[in-house]
């Protein structure tokens, strides 16, 4: 595969391995079969990031292939949105004859939204200076006036520069309802747009008819956390970046949702608060023994769920857990098996063409 041709011929046979290789993984715990969500076979990426070759008088897109570290030139790229490969040439050409904004520039990252919004960062080995902003600003300007809803950013040691704002506002139907999510630059957001509504709605499935409330570690930006809170009384969630929790406390109020409660904290804190083992000043004013939370919502990082986290999860009835890492979810099904079955099983094709695999199991106390 190279980065300008996709094998959108392969996707069913790739999407095919992937399933049979899922089945055969989640065998050992009597998983049914999985549900399966199919990708877009193109324009599936909501961002992306290139390094800039500086080549004579030229300049370029690039990435590296991921085994031989080869430089490989990239004019379109069909992986990712439409919006993304509108916008690549027309940088290149606004950049390359300008002193300024060319100077020790290294890297293009961009990121889009189904709402058509881009917000492109131009990453420096340099100072990044008044001039720079003019220059920038001219070219933000020229941008707005072909058409394009954008926002640009500068940035360098220490150093980041918004024209405007460092965020877009994503829009996403998910089950009849629309939903706002803000998305800020550099920080966590679900990749693949169309997957993440159908991951959204497989979710919403799952968990109709859940009585009480839900408790959700690592909820980012609340992507889950918004979607679901209308299968439950109240929502608990937690998260430790900053940028996030302002996107989640955002989001709450732009979908006029009011069960929601966000908390700034790492999930191993949170466990901590919950055993009673430590007190948090962030805490204050928050009762946790009046949630009645029958669900527990977990979408770790690769490295999977901490021993001590298993344990506390292990205590709810119902498990939602998705995952962008089988191999440490079936680590920690080791675990959980000992206590529950597996309901329900999904593979979300969240990055076709590649091993990777995001899937989601529903847990239920034996």
């Amino acid at each position: 595969m190279t980065p300008e041709h996709l094998p959108t011929d392969q996707y069913d046979a790739q999407l095919d391995e992937k399933v049979r290789r899922l089945e055969s993984m989640m065998a050992p715990f009597a998983a049914p079969a999985p549900e399966v969500f199919r990708s877009p076979v193109s324009h599936y990426r909501m961002r992306a990031e290139f390094r800039i070759w500086h080549d004579g008088d030229d300049l370029y897109h690039i990435i590296f292939d991921s085994e031989t570290r080869q430089r490989i030139r990239v004019n379109s790229f069909p992986a990712a949105s439409e919006l993304i490969n509108q916008l690549m040439p027309v940088m290149i050409d606004s950049v390359r004859d300008n002193r300024v904004l060319r100077h020790k520039l290294f890297q293009i990252d961009y990121l889009t939204s189904m709402s058509n919004q881009a917000v492109i960062s131009l990453l420096y080995h340099k100072k990044l200076d008044d001039e720079w902003r003019e220059q920038a600003t001219a070219l933000r300007d020229s941008l707005r006036a072909r058409g394009f809803d954008v926002q640009l950013i500068g940035r360098a040691t220490k150093t980041k520069i918004e024209l405007d704002r460092d965020y877009i506002d994503e829009r996403l139907p998910v089950a009849g309802k629309e939903m706002i999510y803000r998305q800020v630059e550099n920080s966590f957001t679900q990749p693949n747009a169309a997957m993440n509504i159908q991951m959204l709605e497989w979710a919403l499935d799952v968990t109709a008819g859940s009585r009480g409330d839900l408790l959700e570690l690592y909820c980012g930006n609340g992507n889950f956390s918004l979607a679901l809170a209308r299968n439950f009384e109240r929502v608990l969630a937690t998260e430790i970046a900053k940028p996030s929790v302002a996107s989640a406390q955002y989001n709450i109020a732009a979908n006029h949702i009011d069960n929601v409660q966000i908390i700034r904290m790492a999930a191993e804190e949170f466990t901590q608060a919950m055993n009673g083992e430590r007190e948090f000043n962030r805490l204050q004013g928050i009762d946790l023994k009046s949630y009645q939370c029958e669900t527990i919502f977990v979408d770790p990082p690769r490295s999977g769920l901490d021993d001590e986290t298993v344990k506390m999860v292990q205590a709810y009835p119902s498990i939602l857990y998705i995952s962008c890492n089988p191999e440490t979810l079936c680590r920690n099904l080791e675990t959980f098996s000992q206590t529950h079955n597996v309901a329900r099983l999904a593979l979300f094709d969240q990055f076709p063409y590649t091993h990777h695999m995001e899937c989601g199991v529903l847990l239920t106390r034996k």
